[in-house]
């Protein structure tokens, strides 16, 4: 009997613990309300004005600058400038060493005095003894011929008296005539050495003038080379020299830097290029700081860069305080178009869809997440425009979007909430 009981004790507790085994594994799930809820924010699709921004980088230049160099080679005897001064165009910045310019510069004016003497005593009437000569030959012959003259005249008035031969008259005559060709002769001569002669004497003064009168010009424009002037009103941005130092011709002495206003440059990608016209509003920042200033688009260039595909636009705009430096390098910010009555989501709900290309998580009235594929338009700084995909006053996620399955059940939150 005591092995038969303890069999049955064996068996009995073997029983229990199957029992007990299929009670634990027939232990109900858990419903599905208790599965974790997605907190996400949400926003509406509204209908608002869509602006098409262009971002691009470039150097700051200023909007005018001169590279002064010397037309001479001389020491230089004074500086006027430093680096950083304000100056005005024509200003005198150094002057050079010109003791020798200056001394040519008279020697040119006595020769010019002496020429222009020359000239007016030619003009007066001091003419060559040439001319002299051929007045006084006119005067013998013109006296000659009127004693011919009045010998034939005589010798007529006789022979019609009767008192005297034909003979005498006709040699009186011939006389005449020989003093009347030898008259015309010297007049002809006259008219002929004053009207070459005098004139290209005259000529002769003139030029002679004229070259002394170039003469000075050229010493006193190397005269006036020695003055080192602004071009430009700016500021002195570089000066390479001291007093002291040589000047050589050619070689950069001064630079000055209108910097009242700035010239972005910066290089736009070819694809957005076609959206950038001259006069769009645009604002360049300095981008290792602060400083910003409102312009305008002023060149769009009409070439591309083969190497960056990339095309150069210039964006200018005043530069009150002379904030904006040139050489540095800044971002323009350019407003190309405008678009109104455009459906717009915040930047944050546009997110890459499962499929490949753009969708927003859209919320229905149930607190389910849905993804929709949409078409992009314009994007902004904060906002998207939609062109195909959602309808006004959709709610879409615009903040627990990432990683957010289709079909989730989502709890909507204000911003904020657990911050």
């Amino acid at each position: 009997m005591t092995a038969q009981t303890a069999m049955v004790k064996y068996r009995a507790g073997v029983l229990l613990l199957a029992v007990a085994l299929a009670a634990c594994s027939s232990k109900p799930e858990e419903p599905a309300e208790s599965q974790p809820v997605a907190p996400v924010q949400v926003a509406e699709v509204t209908v608002g004005t869509a602006r098409r921004i262009i971002v691009a980088d470039g150097i700051l230049r200023a909007i005018d600058q001169s590279t002064i160099v010397p037309k001479i080679n001389a020491p230089v005897t004074k500086f006027y400038v430093n680096r950083g001064d304000h100056v005005t165009k024509g200003q005198v910045l150094a002057d050079l060493e010109s003791r020798d310019l200056a001394a040519a510069v008279a020697d040119a004016k006595g020769s010019l005095e002496q020429a222009l003497a020359t000239s007016r005593n030619v003009s007066a009437g001091n003419v060559p003894q040439e001319i002299v000569k051929a007045q006084q030959d006119v005067q013998a012959s013109r006296q000659a011929l009127d004693a011919a003259r009045k010998v034939f005249e005589s010798r007529q008035q006789l022979q019609q008296q009767g008192a005297l031969a034909q003979r005498l008259v006709d040699e009186a005559g011939v006389a005449f005539a020989q003093a009347q060709g030898q008259y015309e002769t010297a007049r002809k001569h006259l008219e002929s050495v004053e009207g070459v002669s005098r004139i290209e004497d005259v000529k002769a003064a003139e030029a002679q003038a004229a070259s002394a009168k170039g003469k000075l010009e050229a010493a006193e424009a190397q005269l006036s080379f020695a003055q080192i002037r602004s071009p430009v009103s700016g500021v002195v941005a570089d000066r390479a020299l001291f007093p002291g130092e040589m000047a050589q011709a050619g070689m950069p002495m001064i630079t000055v830097m209108d910097v009242s206003s700035v010239t972005a440059r910066v290089q736009v990608p070819l694809a957005e290029a076609g959206y950038v016209k001259v006069g769009q509003n645009a604002i360049i920042q300095a981008v290792d700081s602060r400083m910003q200033a409102q312009g305008t688009v002023t060149v769009v260039s009409p070439a591309v860069d083969p190497n960056s595909t990339t095309v150069e636009v210039w964006v200018q705009a005043k530069n009150p305080g002379e904030k904006l430096r040139p050489g540095a390098t800044v971002r323009a910010t350019i407003q190309t178009e405008t678009i109104a009555r455009a459906l717009m989501v915040p930047a944050g709900a546009v997110l890459p869809a499962s499929g490949g290309g753009t969708a927003v998580m859209f919320v229905d009235a149930e607190s389910v997440a849905h993804e929709k594929k949409v078409t992009v338009g314009v994007r902004g700084a904060d906002t998207v425009q939609i062109l195909q995909g959602v309808e006004k006053g959709d709610k879409v996620v615009v903040q627990g979007g990432v990683g957010l399955a289709d079909g989730a059940k989502v709890r909507i939150e204000k911003a904020g909430e657990h911050e």
